[in-house]
């Protein structure tokens, strides 16, 4: 089986979406014209982030001085970040974080994709490494570099 290549130039792309707004203009009722731009999510993780120690104003505009973690002293604990699609992923995520180190989770959405741990800096590393790696070589998903504050 063989795969056609979709290689249009810049030039040919924008031509052809100019052609199909001029197409949609003259159908156009009243002038106005409907434009959805439907998002697909591709399998990536869009965010990795480490915050070194972080303090507690950090901690309680993030809310993770709530619930569980109420009454927790954050002198010295790290915050990992990650964005992940599909969100459903971040679950995957959270397993691998807690496997990986000695880390909590502070917050999880599923929805969203989104995931926040803390922990000693060796260990969010460690975690937010895990991920990363374990995405890209074992699940083939696009990874962002790791950054670190």
């Amino acid at each position: 089986m063989s795969y056609k290549s979709n290689s249009m130039s810049r030039e040919d792309n924008l031509a052809a979406v100019s052609q199909l707004f001029q197409e949609a203009m003259r159908h156009a009722s009243g002038g106005q014209v409907r434009i959805i731009s439907p998002l697909v999510s591709g399998k990536e993780i869009t965010l990795a982030h480490v915050i070194g120690t972080s303090i507690y104003p950090i901690y309680k505009n993030l809310g993770l001085d709530i619930g569980f973690h109420k009454g927790d002293d954050p002198t010295g604990r790290s915050i990992g970040l990650l964005h992940i699609t599909p969100a459903e992923s971040v679950v995957i995520a959270a397993d691998i974080a807690v496997k990986s180190g000695d880390v909590d989770i502070g917050f999880m959405d599923r929805f969203t994709g989104s995931l926040i741990i803390t922990g000693a800096r060796a260990e969010v590393d460690e975690a937010i490494s895990e991920n990363v790696r374990y995405f890209y070589e074992d699940l083939g998903y696009t990874v962002c570099p790791i950054s670190h504050e």
